[in-house]
């Protein structure tokens, strides 16, 4: 069940609907695990039980921490929690390429190993809820929180349907709370919440599944294609993706709000960055904070010397790239952006490298400096891009090779209106992509660009109904999943 089908647009008014009609928080909490495991179960009732287990797992882990004293008995404790959880993700993430990668070393060296493949399905939102589960015990071995006694109330923290699947990746000490205490509806939230499952729903279906014909095409036959079309395919992908994964976290935040929820903010246009530094920190927002706090900082952080601090640096983001798939272009992908962000440390001001809360500064006109940063960042992240998309290393090799060899030879240019044929609207794409870009940037101060506080109510809900028959109109209607489901 995605976000985009009518099941869903069903699925959501039938809960929304019995959920305020119970009242009492606690049948509430005892709802939300119903429903959320149904719609979990959705794609595939098996996956219900191992989120049962990962879940119980960190419920009474967490509850013989918080009793112990023992610093041995914390320790053997942590680690069982370490040990399961990411014994689970790596068995049905990780097998066959750790298996083959293995195989693939000791061939070099003479050695033939047999090894088994297995054919298992990938959990729907597994690498997901893990992290989020993980965060729980190691911030209550941390001492920084206290676990829940309410099993109930736990499971609805881990199982909350609308960020489920592919988050934001939420902290106990935000999202638990939330189901502890009563809750009331409260209709300015609620509108609000429409508004962004509004702007989700557009850039999903308008934007990123119309690319998504330009995108598989260029990615899946890139010899078929001169430099200039693939690059215009790669850049293409940076907006798929992106109008994917945000849609995404929008349409949660959104739905969590009519629940009464409020989830942490996981976009904050990140392609107005001036860094690389600066993309992380308004990219994947609840997942680069998770590596800051529970990776990076305990490997030592910025606090240890250079030679350590440039290992801490690219090993979160190798783990980064990893995180996302089990192959090695992922891996050389979470690279890049390490070495980039090694490379501005160096090269860039501190200053310079901070993040400000809106992107750019407030002005309607940036200095051409910011400009200038703004496209060297993003040409960098496109190029990072390649790697992340193309199917092997191979391919994404023959691409940038492709891509910087027609550069200069004029007869590349001559088709390149052709590649456009593969999106179902055609030219208008390009004038699609466009109007995002000043929509966001005109609105960028704000979580989502359909606040338009300043307009008249008349005005706004004209632009409202607007967007929505546009949507409608030339949005597509397949019921394909979102990018991040495969991770």
């Amino acid at each position: 069940m995605t976000f985009t089908t009518l099941t869903f647009v069903v699925f959501l008014l039938l809960t929304f609907t019995s959920y305020w009609k119970l009242g009492k928080r606690s049948l509430q909490n005892i709802f939300l695990v119903v429903i959320s495991y149904i719609f979990y179960g959705w794609w595939d009732y098996r996956f219900c039980f191992l989120l049962l287990a990962s879940s119980s797992v960190d419920y009474w882990i967490g509850l013989y921490l918080a009793r112990s004293d023992t610093d041995r008995t914390r320790k053997l404790l942590l680690f069982s929690s370490l040990c399961i959880n990411l014994g689970l993700l790596g068995f049905f993430k990780y097998w066959n390429f750790f298996s083959q990668s293995l195989v693939d070393t000791l061939s070099l060296v003479g050695w033939k190993l047999d090894y088994v493949a297995l054919n298992v399905i990938l959990p729907v939102g597994i690498s997901f809820y893990t992290f989020q589960t993980l965060s729980y015990t190691i911030d209550i071995y941390r001492r920084q929180l206290q676990p829940t006694k309410n099993y109930i109330d736990y499971l609805a923290y881990v199982s909350f349907f609308p960020q489920l699947v592919a988050g934001p990746i939420e902290r106990a000490p935000h999202l638990l709370p939330q189901f502890l205490n009563s809750r009331q509806f409260n209709y300015e939230l609620a509108v609000d919440g429409c508004r962004q499952i509004l702007w989700g729903l557009a850039k999903k279906m308008l934007v990123a599944d119309n690319l998504a014909a330009i995108v598989d095409q260029a990615f899946g036959q890139p010899s078929e294609y001169p430099g200039p079309q693939l690059v215009f395919a790669t850049i293409a992908f940076a907006f798929q993706i992106y109008c994917d994964f945000s849609a995404y976290s929008d349409i949660a935040i959104g739905t969590a709000r009519l629940f009464g929820f409020d989830l942490m903010r996981n976009f904050a246009y990140p392609y107005f960055s001036q860094s690389m530094a600066e993309f992380w920190r308004r990219w994947h927002i609840s997942f680069s904070s998770w590596l800051r706090d529970y990776v990076y900082i305990p490997l030592g952080g910025s606090r240890v010397p250079s030679f350590r601090r440039i290992i801490n640096v690219m090993l979160t983001f190798l783990i980064s790239g990893l995180w996302h798939g089990a192959a090695w272009n992922f891996v050389i992908w979470g690279g890049i952006h390490g070495g980039v962000v090694l490379a501005e440390k160096l090269w860039i001001p501190a200053q310079t490298l901070k993040a400000t809360d809106t992107p750019c500064g407030e002005g309607l006109f940036p200095k051409l400096s910011t400009v200038f940063r703004v496209l060297i960042t993003f040409s960098l992240t496109c190029l990072s891009w390649i790697f992340f998309r193309a199917k092997t290393i191979q391919d994404a090799g023959f691409m940038v090779q492709k891509i910087f060899m027609d550069a200069l030879r004029p007869s590349a240019y001559k088709s390149f209106g052709t590649i456009v044929a593969d999106c179902p609207i055609g030219k208008w794409i390009v004038v699609v992509l466009a109007c995002l870009v000043l929509i966001e940037w005109l609105q960028r101060k704000y979580a989502h660009p359909l606040v338009l506080k300043k307009l008249p109510q008349s005005i706004r809900w004209s632009a409202y109904t607007l967007l929505l028959w546009i949507t409608l109109a030339y949005g597509t209607w397949s019921t394909g999943q979102f990018v991040y489901f495969q991770f």
